[in-house]
């Protein structure tokens, strides 16, 4: 986030002394921007309906600890109030699952399960072990919920607690065995032997048949084998099937990194293990087992059947990388066999979705690779995966919006994706050829949540300004959208059980999240529920960042931006001016809403008090902008981004007096990065540069980050080195400070 502010007075002292100006005789302070957030107020967190359709329940962190309390409020009248702690395990219902019919709800509280009808909650399990997910069976009555690995279901009308699942990561001990010289030998001499193996048969036999013939005792167990390893199971609502996912056991990842760790409590120093390298083997691939749970049957799904998983889509890269290994000196011969693509590309099982009569399930399979993703169905008969839609990217597929599901027909998907080329709301027909446009725009979709009844699916979309993100929703059988909210800024939501009301979360540039109510029409009156920003905070006459579409030399979408300008701004003059690089990478920072890098806006309203122009950049690659803003960037990382600073440096040049001559950059992570590339390699563009806990070459960054954008550095090195700052810093003009963390 922005720790690496913590030595923010350093950056101060380097703009101050590369970019001067008089200081004005009232100022914010260091001090009071990085004091500890509490004298902002703490923000609602994590808010939730309780079942009664009128209470919200919220947390909220404590003044001076770490500790966080639950309230309640009334949204009728706004009452608050604390919860006591005594009452948590029955009030905190935030993973809250409701029945088909919405007559029963269920929830996981200190890994323990309960259930309630609205009116009693009735605790269902009270162990040492870890219990969690739980949802209904096809009944709506009964509810399952998972254990070690394990599932198990609850019968409210019996009390009875079932496992209903027995699955090992061991050697079937009734398989045979391979044949072994010396074991022979033994069986043909010694008759002990042969009689303890008989015994063991038979008592192995006996155990099989009680299992099937006796009613009280749990599922049979089913061995998978001891060369697996487990990645995550999934159970049909029906009871019949369950899917597991598995790995190559001891799959070799690659070795891991590490840091020295020098201010610990121990007073010694210790190692911390780190993220392993981008290119050091990657994830192990998934491999996926159909196992029916009535006779014990198992079958492994094999993945050929989605379309495109036996092509190459790095093919030009990898021979690329060939011809660049062998100028560096390595054997053609050699070069090609290393490098050589896999018969089969490997895929990872994100997530698996039943439908509620258990009838069909999906599963959001992607490909390592990163250049595809499938939501495939299973057919139970064949025993074989459908696929039902694919999404292909030469750059890579958006690895972080996959909300996807079932309408209530239990047939049809619905489902996030950027087919026409933002991200929309998709649905297809198991059985049908093609998937239908629900919601397709030229904006983004955010959230998408079916509603109870089925009838509409709720959003959040940035439908009116890349920046205000207002709460809609779409009636699936009409396609019909509409707006619900109209309150400006960052919205987010959640719809009361009786979808009457929604619970809105809302702010603004210079007020943090508070929650509203709002009846569940369009045009209907938000309520302010909240007021948690403290008094010292609201009466400081923060600027609200004007947000302008800088025009780009490169896209014909402009380069949304914040611009930050002292009170007495006149064009006319020449002011200094500072670029702020947004960390993450894909992150949305130019919006109407209270910022992640919220220290950072009051920075820049403290650098706007001592005479500059500031400006925060939506820079491509940015969220919220569609596919080809956040694909720009692939394989060339820093090029597109340092050609929109250089566009935004011109347009604060040409409209608000800036002069050319007195420009800084700083950021964090990404951002850091940045003020790299930006100081490396623009030399005397910008004249003063901070860079916190930055990157400098992404051959040592993590696998999952990386491999989306420049693939790994085995098969890609011309992307590595075109978008390392370290290969250019020969490039360096102008006062440079780098702050890492410890």
């Amino acid at each position: 986030m922005i720790a690496g502010m913590m030595n923010a007075r350093n950056l101060v002292a380097l703009l101050l002394a590369a970019l001067p100006l008089a200081a004005p005789a009232e100022e914010l302070t260091l001090e009071q921007i990085m004091a500890d957030a509490d004298w902002l107020g703490n923000a609602p967190q994590s808010a939730f309906w309780g079942a009664d359709n009128h209470t919200a329940f919220f947390e909220q962190k404590r003044q001076g600890s770490k500790l966080k309390d639950l309230y309640s409020v009334d949204t009728n009248d706004g009452a608050i109030a604390q919860v006591a702690e005594s009452n948590w395990s029955s009030l905190m219902r935030r993973s809250a699952v409701y029945s088909e019919a919405g007559d029963l709800h269920t929830w996981a509280y200190a890994s323990d399960i309960y259930m309630s009808d609205g009116d009693t909650v009735r605790q269902v399990t009270r162990t040492a072990a870890g219990e969690s997910n739980p949802f209904f069976m096809a009944d709506g009555k009964r509810i399952a919920f998972q254990r070690d690995q394990q599932f198990f279901v609850f019968d409210p009308e019996t009390g009875l607690v079932e496992q209903v699942t027995d699955i090992r990561f061991d050697k079937d001990p009734g398989a045979d065995e391979d044949f072994d010289v010396l074991r022979a030998h033994q069986r043909r001499l010694y008759e002990q032997l042969r009689k303890a193996e008989r015994d063991k048969d038979e008592a192995r036999e006996r155990e099989q048949s009680l299992f099937a013939l006796d009613d009280g005792l749990p599922a049979a167990p089913i061995y998978l084998g001891d060369d697996l390893a487990f990645e995550g199971n999934s159970l049909s609502p029906g009871g019949r099937w369950l899917l597991v996912v598995t790995s190559k056991k001891n799959f070799d990842e690659g070795k891991a990194g590490t840091m020295p760790n020098y201010v610990t409590l121990s007073g010694h120093v210790e190692t911390r293990e780190l993220r392993r390298r981008v290119g050091r083997n990657g994830p192990a691939p998934h491999a996926l087992w159909l196992i029916d749970l009535e006779t014990g049957e198992k079958q492994a799904l094999g993945f050929g059947d989605l379309p495109g998983i036996g092509d190459d889509p790095l093919a030009d890269i990898r021979r690329s990388a060939v011809d660049h290994f062998v100028a560096q000196g390595e054997a053609r011969d050699k070069a090609e066999k290393r490098l050589k693509p896999p018969e089969e590309r490997g895929v990872l099982i994100w997530q698996t979705s039943w439908s509620s009569d258990g009838k069909n399930v999906a599963l959001y399979v992607r490909s390592i690779d990163n250049k595809d993703r499938w939501i495939a169905t299973v057919d139970f008969e064949d025993k074989s995966l459908v696929s039902q839609h694919r999404l292909q990217d030469e750059a890579w597929v958006n690895p972080y919006l996959i909300e996807h599901g079932w309408l209530k027909d239990g047939k049809t998907l619905w489902f996030l994706s950027e087919d026409h080329g933002y991200l929309g709301i998709y649905t297809k027909s198991v059985g049908a050829r093609r998937s239908n446009a629900l919601v397709a725009g030229e904006h983004v979709v955010f959230d998408p949540t079916l509603g109870p009844s089925g009838r509409y699916i709720y959003y959040r979309a940035n439908v009116e300004h890349p920046g205000v993100y207002e709460i809609w929703r779409v009636d699936v059988a009409s396609g019909k959208t509409e707006q619900l909210t109209a309150l400006g800024g960052l919205n987010d939501f959640s719809v009361s059980p009786d979808e009457s009301r929604l619970l809105i979360t809302h702010s603004t540039s210079n007020r943090h999240p508070e929650l509203y109510v709002q009846d569940n029409r369009p045009g209907a009156e938000a309520r302010q529920l909240t007021d948690t920003m403290s008094d010292t905070f609201k009466a400081i006459a923060w600027q609200d960042p004007a947000i302008v579409p800088v025009p780009s030399s490169h896209s014909e979408q402009p380069i949304y931006s914040k611009i930050y300008v002292p009170a007495d701004h006149d064009p006319a003059q020449s002011y200094p001016a500072v670029v702020f690089v947004h960390g993450a990478g894909y992150l949305q920072n130019s919006d109407f809403g209270w910022p992640e890098y919220f220290r950072e806006q009051m920075f820049h309203n403290l650098l706007a008090q001592h005479g500059y122009v500031v400006i925060d950049m939506d820079y491509r690659a940015s969220q919220g902008y569609g596919r080809d803003w956040r694909t720009a960037i692939y394989r060339r990382m820093g090029v597109p981004e340092l050609e929109d600073f250089h566009d935004g440096v011109d347009y604060l040049a040409e409209n608000y007096g800036v002069d050319r001559e007195r420009v800084g950059i700083y950021g964090g992570s990404y951002g850091g990065f940045m003020a790299f590339v930006a100081m490396f390699r623009s030399p005397g563009k910008f004249q003063a540069g901070a860079a916190l806990r930055p990157v400098s070459d992404w051959a040592h960054y993590n696998h999952g980050y990386t491999s989306n954008i420049l693939n790994t550095p085995d098969l890609d090195p011309e992307a590595f080195y075109v978008s390392s700052p370290i290969n250019f810093v020969e490039g360096l003009e102008g006062a440079l400070l780098i702050l890492s963390l410890i």
